[in-house]
């Protein structure tokens, strides 16, 4: 988020890399505030743009508080003061800024079953979401390079328990990885330990000062929580 502070074209590139990132929220919440597939696409796009253009960024330093609810913040202004602006910024001189999937973005939001959840309480999930997403990669790049890209798939599971009842046993798993039973459930801890070190990561790259990383977990852990499920993953 730094480098997407300061002078293009470094900015555009680290700006392009928070697009390909934080994206789907924002998406997700124009469709749900009533918005169609095509207006929420060049919205969203639009936006980013927009953050280009005026170095919104910049303000992020002197924010106290979360990425979250800035994003979410200028997004909203945005919807509210400058949407007729949005087809002209991406279609205009502008261009496309980053390649968005038309169907895969509509096909992610169609699979939200959480119709009940508002704007606000469906982007702050779908954010959730895309931070454990985020969390989860890291994990797989560090398995990978270390050679035990059969182990994550054998335990990647287990990071959520309420999955457990749906996926392979321990036994299984000490199977599958060739090992005991309490060396299973070792790694098993080893790996959960790993992913929730990720996920404060993710956590501590879109909060202004490190206190703020356990009030953000608990916030994103009661979007999930309130989303009920509803949300894909």
């Amino acid at each position: 988020m730094l480098a997407a502070q300061g002078n293009a074209p470094a900015a555009e590139a680290a700006l392009g890399e928070l697009y390909q990132i934080y994206w789907f929220p924002l998406y997700a919440f124009a469709r749900r505030r009533g918005h169609s597939p095509h207006d929420a696409q060049d919205l969203t796009q639009g936006f980013f743009v927009n953050l280009i253009e005026r170095r919104a960024l910049t303000q992020v330093d002197q924010l106290k508080g979360k990425f979250r609810s800035f994003l979410l913040a200028c997004f909203q202004n945005f919807l509210s003061v400058e949407a007729q602006r949005a087809r002209c910024l991406k279609r205009g001189g502008v261009g496309e800024f980053v390649s968005l999937d038309m169907k895969d973005a509509e096909d992610r939001y169609m699979a939200d079953a959480a119709d009940y959840l508002t704007p606000e309480k469906l982007f702050d999930a779908q954010w959730a979401v895309i931070l454990l997403r985020q969390a989860m990669r890291r994990l797989h790049e560090e398995y990978k390079r270390q050679g035990k890209a059969s182990a994550f798939e054998a335990l990647r599971d287990f990071v959520n328990e309420t999955e457990i009842k749906n996926s392979r046993s321990y036994e299984q798993t000490a199977k599958l990885l060739g090992v005991s039973m309490g060396l299973a459930k070792i790694l098993i801890h080893r790996f959960r330990k790993r992913y929730s070190a990720y996920v404060r990561q993710e956590i501590a790259r879109t909060v202004s000062h490190p206190a703020e990383v356990d009030e953000e977990v608990h916030a994103l852990c009661e979007a999930l929580v309130v989303s009920g499920g509803g949300v894909e993953e």
